[in-house]
């Protein structure tokens, strides 16, 4: 049987666009970034990262070409407990490591045969498990408070194990967890205690920073950082910083930009090809390309809107919800670091920095939102039919219809 690229490209015709896009974009930016990073690790040659991050970027494909046409959405809600507990399996492993070899960072987890950042995988694992708590309590407000109980507590956790090596993360995550409770329609009274309770802790953290020992380093560099962004970095004084180096890049793409390979800016940037990608993207493109990369990345949020209001069941509905919020506050994050509207934070710009298992994971959460974008299709399409439509409805008790 012959397969053309209609077949194997499945789902939201106008998201798998956006992505192709932002595909080609990443692509053009960071082989341009990492021209510095070349001649000090890949002995000058400057095609080594961008033959790297193509291949992880066509891996990634691949990976959301094979969900959206193998793996059925109802499974995720099957395996929702037990990937979540392997994430924090992996978490903890990868804080144990980073305790026992002393690494700069309890951030990546390595396996000998692969390093990667659990954090990536948390991203999906806990949204999946929030997802089906939220979908199989929907009755009542009683069951909607056990089903908070239960978010809110895997949220936390997970959240705080990230939070010891990256606070950013932590608070994208459980932004985005949050935003997926209020859409599941948890009482307000208990996301505003939520709330009041994060911004409560967020200033225990601010003013305990300085009379807490080393141990506590991140609780020292978010009060550092906030310090900075708000009175003045003083390490400007001796020098030019990441985040003066970024505005200077903003500035001198002005509105069209220095065009495509010409940025010089990236040549004195440590995180030009990551966290800073964004300013890079604004020297050579202008604030017309950077405008455009933000309407892509609202075009990836209303299309997720869409998906959600075509859905007819609350777990998928969940399930894209919190899964396109947490990409696109990631999103909006690493581009407010970059125009200085944010505290400097590490966070990459998805699927435009450069990655690599992080952009696989990356890539999974992608399929996912398409994966129930092709099940809405195929319920549309099933709709008129009684024997596919018997099919359609057969799901796990847990997951309701969508009201």
């Amino acid at each position: 049987m012959k397969y053309t690229l209609k077949d194997i490209i499945k789902g939201d015709r106008t998201l798998w666009v956006v992505l192709f896009v932002l595909s080609l974009a990443s692509i053009l930016i960071v082989y341009s970034a990492t021209g510095r990073l070349a001649y000090r690790e890949a002995d000058g040659h400057t095609a080594h990262y961008l033959i790297r991050h193509s291949f992880f970027m066509l891996i990634g494909f691949g990976v959301m070409a094979f969900l959206v046409n193998v793996v059925p959405v109802k499974f995720y809600s099957l395996i929702a407990p037990t990937a979540l507990v392997i994430t924090i399996g992996l978490l903890l492993l990868a804080l144990i490591q980073y305790k026992l070899t002393g690494k700069a960072t309890p951030r990546s987890l390595d396996l000998k045969f692969i390093s990667f950042q659990p954090a990536e995988l948390a991203k999906i694992s806990l949204v999946m498990f929030g997802a089906k708590m939220l979908a199989s309590r929907q009755k009542s407000d009683q069951e909607l408070r056990k089903a908070f109980i239960w978010v809110l507590s895997a949220s936390a956790l997970v959240c705080g194990i990230i939070s010891i090596g990256n606070i950013s993360t932590a608070g994208v995550i459980f932004m985005g967890m949050m935003g997926l409770m209020f859409v599941a329609r948890v009482p307000f009274k208990y996301m505003g205690l939520t709330v009041l309770g994060g911004v409560l802790l967020a200033l225990t953290m601010y003013f305990a920073a300085p009379y807490l020992p080393h141990s506590f380093g991140r609780v020292q560099t978010f009060r550092q950082r906030i310090d900075d962004h708000l009175f003045g970095d003083k390490d400007a004084e001796e020098g030019t910083t990441q985040a003066d180096y970024a505005k200077l890049a903003i500035f001198e793409g002005g509105l069209i930009g220095k065009g495509p390979g010409s940025s010089d800016v990236s040549n004195y940037m440590e995180a030009a090809y990551n966290d800073f990608i964004y300013a890079i993207f604004v020297e050579e493109y202008g604030v017309m390309g950077g405008i455009a990369i933000v309407l892509l990345y609202l075009i990836f949020l209303f299309r997720g809107v869409a998906i959600v209001r075509a859905s007819t069941r609350t777990f998928p509905a969940f399930l894209v919800t919190g899964l396109v919020l947490i990409y696109t506050i990631q999103a909006f994050v690493n581009m407010s670091v970059s125009t200085g509207l944010m505290p400097v934070t590490g966070q990459p710009l998805p699927w435009i920095s450069m990655g690599g298992t992080s952009m696989i994971f990356t890539a999974a959460g992608f399929g996912l939102i398409l994966s129930v974008s092709y099940l809405n299709k195929q319920n549309k399409k099933n709709e008129g039919d009684p024997a596919e439509t018997a099919v359609v409805v057969n799901v796990p008790d847990e997951d309701q219809e969508l009201k």
